[in-house]
């Protein structure tokens, strides 16, 4: 055998075999790191989901005892005015309207229980 051709062996690669019973093992192991990978993302949600409604029902007690107290001033407010919220002063600098809005002075989504009416001149 010439020298090239022995060179050339040295460069293939190795063959390797592998039993039956390694190739098994193998699946195996992966098998059970998948399982436990699916079972820690379970968990994980799980977690996160319980604590996404405890967040949620802390959150919404205090905002829901903030409107409360927001409707109760309301209310108290509109029972010294007749029935009316007081409008507020009216500041130069607040609603700056240069022109009118194409559907009137008020902006779009006016709620005339809470804003000021626009419209209106003291």
């Amino acid at each position: 055998m010439s020298f090239l051709s022995r060179r050339a062996l040295l460069r293939l690669p190795a063959v390797r075999t592998y039993s039956d019973t390694a190739v098994e093992q193998a699946k195996a192991k992966w098998l059970a790191n998948q399982q436990a990978i699916e079972h820690h993302g379970l968990q994980t949600a799980d977690f996160w989901r319980k604590m996404s409604y405890y967040v949620f029902a802390i959150f919404g007690t205090y905002v829901y005892n903030v409107e409360i107290e927001h409707k109760a001033h309301n209310a108290h407010l509109m029972a010294e005015n007749d029935g009316k919220l007081p409008q507020p002063p009216r500041f130069e600098y607040l609603n700056i309207r240069r022109k009118p809005f194409p559907w009137g002075m008020n902006s779009l989504i006016f709620n005339p229980e809470m804003q000021r009416d626009m419209t209106i001149e003291d």
